[in-house]
């Protein structure tokens, strides 16, 4: 008896131990299958842009504080180096989305997530060709700029003494031309007399990182006649805040509110929230709700606007705010139509 007794003991326990192996191996299984790391690389002008790129990194930052992530990042200088850091990240084995931060990742991001399929991929600015497909496993993320850039147009348009303002583009490429574009318009619909300045600061990536350039451009506008500047160039803006706090005048920042590159000479910034797009894309992903194809952000998703805060409130009226709100309203609802050529 005593002899049936221990065996049926060691029969259970070997059973209990069987059974708490094959708890954790599956356990092991579910927590390695897919990995929640994320990957980002940034566009031209990298990190401390204090516009672009930086919006980018907000994102990642709230996603690590808030859903747990780790994330890698890498600043590819002139940014020649896309293709081989997009490769770089995606090969790792514990990251498991990539970002590529600007619209020139476009065709990189389209070779690299065919090179591997079961990696995810998202592009912010994707620039959408009707006649290419987008990979299954990429994001074309997209804003409305020109939403946003009508409107900061229609401030400008109205606080204008001079009856003169300013645009400055970093490249000359379609994705800032929706800035351009939209900003011109809010301007004619808010004043038809007044008169926009317009320059670039190159025909290419490098557009984006030449400050002094930027300021060369801003100081010959103020000096025609321009008394407030917007520009969409990414870090070259910084030459922008330079010339309007030599000049005494104003500028209108982008990406980002960038009231504090130049307090009290900002009159307002067009914000396009990069951040929000990358943590929802982040979220999706850690959720398993990644469905890939194309995202798009503008007024009625919250997706860009203007900034109206204590810091700026003394710089634009009531009565303009009323009138940029209307705008705002109209645009949302489809009564105002931006054509962008």
């Amino acid at each position: 008896m005593k002899k049936i007794y221990t065996v049926l003991v060691a029969a259970l326990l070997c059973f209990g131990l069987n059974s708490c192996g094959k708890k954790e191996a599956g356990k092991e299984t579910e927590t390695s299958s897919a990995p929640k790391k994320v990957g980002l690389v940034f566009d031209i002008g990298g990190r401390g842009d204090k516009s672009f790129n930086d919006a980018a990194y907000k994102g990642l930052e709230e996603a690590k504080e808030k859903l747990g992530i780790d994330f890698e990042v890498i600043d590819p200088g002139d940014g020649s180096d896309r293709e081989s850091a997009l490769r770089k990240l995606a090969s790792k084995k514990d990251i498991g989305l990539v970002f590529g931060v600007g619209f020139i990742f476009t065709d990189d991001i389209n070779n690299i997530a065919k090179e591997f399929p079961d990696k995810k991929f998202a592009c912010v600015d994707y620039s959408i060709d009707p006649s290419k497909q987008i990979p299954p496993n990429v994001e074309a993320i997209e804003f409305k700029e020109e939403e946003g850039s009508f409107l900061v147009g229609v401030i400008a348009a109205l606080n204008s003494k001079t009856k003169k303002v300013g645009f400055i583009g970093g490249m000359e490429s379609n994705l800032i031309r929706k800035f351009e574009e939209g900003f011109k318009q809010g301007v004619e619909y808010a004043d038809p007399e007044v008169q926009v300045l317009s320059g670039y600061v190159s025909v290419s990536p490098e557009g984006f990182k030449n400050p002094g350039k930027a300021k060369e451009i801003a100081l010959s506008q103020y000096d025609s006649g321009a008394d407030i500047i917007y520009h969409a160039s990414g870090l070259s803006g910084l030459g922008l805040f330079e010339a309007a706090r030599e000049k005494n005048k104003f500028a209108i920042g982008v990406d980002m509110d960038q009231q504090k590159e130049a307090p009290g000479f900002v009159m307002t910034s067009m914000v396009k929230l990069v951040d929000r797009a990358v943590f929802n894309t982040v979220k999706d992903f850690t959720e398993n709700k990644f469905t890939g194809g194309i995202k798009t952000f503008g007024l009625q998703d919250n997706g860009v606007s203007y900034v109206y805060d204590e810091n700026n409130k003394s710089l634009i009226s009531d009565e303009i705010i009323l009138k940029t709100e209307e705008a705002k309203k109209k645009l949302s609802s489809g009564e105002i139509k931006i054509v962008l050529k």
